[in-house]
């Protein structure tokens, strides 16, 4: 009788064990507060869609990615991990979050995380013009996309609920001004003040924040436009003032993020539900540039890539024997871009200041 009463415990045991270990597997895509991390913008957060669209914004090659793990060029424009890998990361997510185009990953990768970003692209759809990239209007498409593909691997309602909680990022604004208002003429012939590009920009960013909230989007972080003009490509050109950082270019950065914040909070009373975050990272990105020291950092003038001064994309030559050795001294790895070390820095900042209330 002791024999048939330990072995019914032991069935037991067993059964209860491989039912909680099913349940855990049915249930992983709950575990966190934040069930996945999407991605939306330009190259500050492309993982590598630009590797498969005919441009020339790309990065899939040495020396980009040196620092990844295994030294592989991915897509980003990095000497390592951006940002949405960091903040993926520390949410207990994947170390890396991947790019929607990549045929080498698969829905099921797709559902703790997914970047629809597109180096090169910005809110103005002239700006995706400029050098062929995914325009923003697209990005969304292949979210729909997304979300029919999610549906149908998960079920109605374990993918809305994933749409509904994951952490949306958004970084998209800089290739705005810097590629297409400064650097061509028809926005300019349009717009004759800044100011009025700046209010077109922010009524094209109220309609995409609109659109994926009626697709099911409620956690949304919006970082702002960088403080642009200390970007190492627009410092070299800045000769008449000895490559120190293009003042207007800030200035524009900051009033632009004024309007940012102003439309976040309007979205917010607006739209039920929104817990849309202004994390802007314009500050911390200039004590960086003008205190690199107290970061750890050396060398913020220039980038590590070539001569650091107009180098990115295809102009950061492999065979280069300029490149630094040690990207973790520079801000910045090309000249547009700014290093993994830099990139952990600006999300460690993030997170405490304005993401961690979803953690």
């Amino acid at each position: 009788m002791k024999k048939i009463l330990c072995y019914s415990l032991f069935v037991f045991q067993i059964h209860f064990l491989l039912h909680s270990s099913s349940a855990n597997n049915n249930n992983n895509y709950n575990k966190n507060k934040v069930p996945a991390i999407i991605v939306f913008g330009d190259s500050s957060v492309d993982s590598g869609n630009n590797n498969f669209i005919p441009t020339i914004a790309r990065s899939n090659f040495e020396p980009y990615g040196r620092d990844f793990p295994d030294g592989n060029p991915t897509g980003r424009f990095s000497n390592g991990k951006i940002a949405p890998d960091f903040i993926s990361e520390a949410f207990g997510l994947m170390p890396t979050v991947p790019a929607y185009l990549d045929p080498s990953y698969s829905i099921s990768d797709f559902a703790n995380g997914v970047c629809f970003a597109s180096a090169g692209t910005g809110f103005d759809n002239a700006t995706s013009n400029v050098v062929d990239v995914i325009p923003l209007w697209k990005e969304i498409e292949y979210y729909k996309e997304y979300q029919r593909k999610l549906r149908t691997y998960l079920g109605e309602e374990k993918a809305n609920e994933i749409f509904k909680e994951a952490l949306y990022l958004v970084s998209i604004g800089t290739n705005d001004f810097l590629e297409n208002y400064y650097t061509l003429p028809q926005r300019r012939c349009q717009f004759k003040k800044v100011q009025q590009y700046e209010d077109f920009l922010i009524g094209l960013a109220e309609n995409f924040f609109k659109e994926i909230y009626h697709l099911g989007a409620r956690k949304i972080s919006l970082t702002g436009l960088p403080p642009m003009g200390c970007l190492p490509l627009e410092r070299a050109i800045n000769i008449m003032e000895f490559h120190g950082c293009v003042e207007e270019y800030n200035n524009v950065a900051l009033e632009f993020n004024g309007k940012l914040g102003w439309l976040v909070s309007k979205l917010n009373k607006d739209l039920p539900g929104l817990q849309l975050v202004d994390a802007n990272a314009y500050d911390i990105l200039l004590q960086i540039v003008t205190q690199p020291s107290r970061f750890g950092f050396e060398v913020a003038q220039v980038g590590c890539c070539g001569t650091g001064r107009f180098e990115m994309s295809y102009l950061c030559d492999p065979k280069s024997p300029f490149t630094c050795s040690d990207a973790n001294k520079y801000v910045f790895w090309d000249a547009f871009h700014p290093s993994e070390k830099t990139s952990q820095i600006v999300s460690n900042y993030l997170i405490e200041k304005y993401l961690a209330k979803f953690r």
